[in-house]
């Protein structure tokens, strides 16, 4: 018989983000550049490494359907020919960020039983963010239970939170900052992340009230970080399968208190917005959300790529004089003929380039900028953060830095 079907489902979605951990990793051993082109997996969405025989019949696993589209299936070697009985000392290895929740504690078990048996070493990093009385005890206590399921090494590093951005936003900087310490001291192939579908969901709904664009809609991305190094195996499973699997293996969780603290604008989002687009919607609004931020991935990736071709063809960059800021100069009538929201992206890759903080980079001061191309009428120059300033010479559109 085999395991609970929440705990096959945890397993499964974790041996697909493992295998192509392994794969991306083969191929950088055997190639010293290799191409975009020869990389496992999309970084908007997952693939399945395994046949649906190999699915049913790999570690045991009964193979339930995810609660979500599964991906599409593409070729790949046999999962008994990646098997290896232990993983070697020089095997890449995998950590598993676990805050000691539900979610990330199903992660990590999910982990230890998978990486063994596809050759791969098993690790895990907890964040103590030193923002509740007794911190440092509680992450003491997770890596603790992270060893005791087998992950080795096992790291709780504790963080200075500032205040830059809000609460939460300085929190996810410190711990992701953490997390890439974390990584590169023990030279980690991948750190995967908990977040399930109910994340996905949340993160739609705060992109839209930002009303930030395609971008801001699509969410979190399936692999993310310097070199794919994040990946995100439960954004197909939602919360309650997660939390399932950790009560079928008894696992011990922690509830974190801000996750129910109403100060905190995802635990609204949560515990009241979601709720109440059920109720007046009718079940299915977290599913259609993650679908939502899935296309939205889809559109801005062609949005980007197309823009990133439209800005070689419209920049007019000429050498910048000894002792003088590097100008961007871009082709106004070029510019002019582009679809807005290719255009309105050149401007935005363009002021960044220039010096403009990417965060401090809002809709509105890309909108202004995009008036000298759309609504020339002799306008002075514009100021964007960063002390970047844009202005309109006859033809040319000129950002530069001071």
């Amino acid at each position: 018989m085999g395991p609970h079907p929440a705990v096959a489902a945890i397993r499964l979605a974790v041996r697909r983000v493992l295998h192509d951990v392994l794969v991306a990793h083969s191929a950088a051993s055997s190639s010293p550049t290799p191409s975009a082109s020869s990389s496992p997996s999309s970084p908007s969405s997952p693939s399945s490494p395994f046949s649906p025989s190999e699915l049913s019949g790999s570690s045991g696993l009964a193979g339930p359907s995810s609660p979500a589209a599964s991906p599409p299936a593409r070729p790949a070697r046999s999962a008994s020919a990646l098997r290896r009985s232990a993983p070697r000392a020089d095997a890449p290895l995998v950590l598993a960020a676990c805050s000691g929740g539900a979610d990330s504690m199903a992660l990590a078990s999910a982990l230890a039983f998978e990486a063994p048996r596809l050759g791969l070493r098993a690790g895990g990093v907890t964040v103590d963010h030193g923002l509740q009385q007794g911190s440092d005890a509680r992450a003491a206590e997770v890596a603790d239970r992270m060893r005791s399921l087998g992950l080795a090494p096992v790291e709780a590093v504790a963080v200075s939170v500032g205040r830059g951005g809000g609460p939460e936003a300085a929190a996810r900087d410190a711990r992701y900052a953490a997390l890439d310490a974390a990584a590169e001291r023990h030279g980690a192939a991948a750190v995967l992340l908990g977040h399930t579908r109910d994340d996905q969901a949340e993160t739609v709904l705060l992109g839209l009230a930002r009303g930030s664009g395609t971008r801001s809609l699509s969410g979190m991305a399936w692999v993310s970080g310097t070199g794919g190094r994040y990946r995100r195996p439960f954004l197909q499973l939602d919360r309650h399968t997660v939390r399932e699997a950790c009560l079928a293996q008894s696992l011990p969780v922690w509830e974190d208190p801000h996750n129910a603290d109403p100060a905190y604008t995802r635990s609204r989002v949560r515990h009241e917005a979601l709720p109440i687009l059920e109720k007046a919607l009718g079940k299915g609004v977290v599913e259609a959300l993650a679908r939502t931020a899935q296309l939205s991935r889809d559109d801005a990736d062609a949005l980007d790529a197309w823009a990133a071709r439209a800005e070689a063809e419209v920049m007019t960059t000429a050498p910048a004089a000894a002792g003088a800021a590097q100008a961007v100069h871009l082709d106004t009538g070029g510019l002019r003929g582009l679809p807005a929201a290719v255009r309105r992206r050149v401007l935005r890759r363009a002021a960044i380039a220039a010096g403009a903080p990417a965060g401090s980079l809002f809709a509105r001061h890309i909108e202004e900028v995009d008036r000298l191309i759309t609504g020339w009428r002799g306008q002075r120059a514009l100021n964007l953060p960063g002390r970047v300033e844009v202005r309109r010479e006859g033809g040319r559109l000129v950002i530069r830095q001071g």
